[in-house]
């Protein structure tokens, strides 16, 4: 649960263009996850772009089967293929793997991290040139999580 910055992402067409994009995730009592994805869209001074899906875990053993609901009655698959032990850095792909995303609690990921990550994406069999690092700067007035850098 809690934030995470998309530092890199095969996009879904909505997030082609993100800039300083964050999901933040809340657990629900009735166990659904309250889903936040929010990015400027098209550069650092682009519009403000707030989605709201909902998710629930689809594999209660695991954990790292959710369907995501962006809109009733489809929910897509999501799949949290890689954690690191410290739950600091993330891969989120699809089966298809039409779309995946590389998150991190951090904006600003040392270049081995992200290459280890990348790594491990094309390891998963994605193609790596529809990759895209996603711009962050921060802080960033008007973004509704307004993160510093330093967390």
């Amino acid at each position: 649960m809690g934030d995470w910055y998309v530092v890199a992402h095969i996009p879904a067409g909505a997030e082609s263009e993100a800039h300083n994009a964050v999901e933040s995730y809340q657990l629900e009592p009735d166990g659904t996850i309250a889903t936040t994805y929010v990015f400027r869209d098209g550069g650092f001074d682009g519009k403000v772009v707030v989605m709201k899906p909902n998710a629930v875990v689809r594999d209660t053993a695991t954990h790292a089967t959710w369907g995501m609901q962006f809109f009733w009655p489809l929910r897509f698959e999501y799949l949290i293929t890689w954690l690191d032990a410290a739950y600091e850095t993330t891969i989120i792909a699809r089966t298809r793997r039409d779309y995946a995303w590389i998150m991190a609690r951090k904006p600003d990921l040392a270049p081995e991290v992200l290459a280890q990550l990348e790594a491990e994406l094309a390891r998963q069999g994605y193609d790596m040139g529809r990759l895209r690092r996603v711009p962050q700067r921060w802080p960033d007035a008007g973004h509704p999580t307004q993160r510093p850098a330093a967390q």
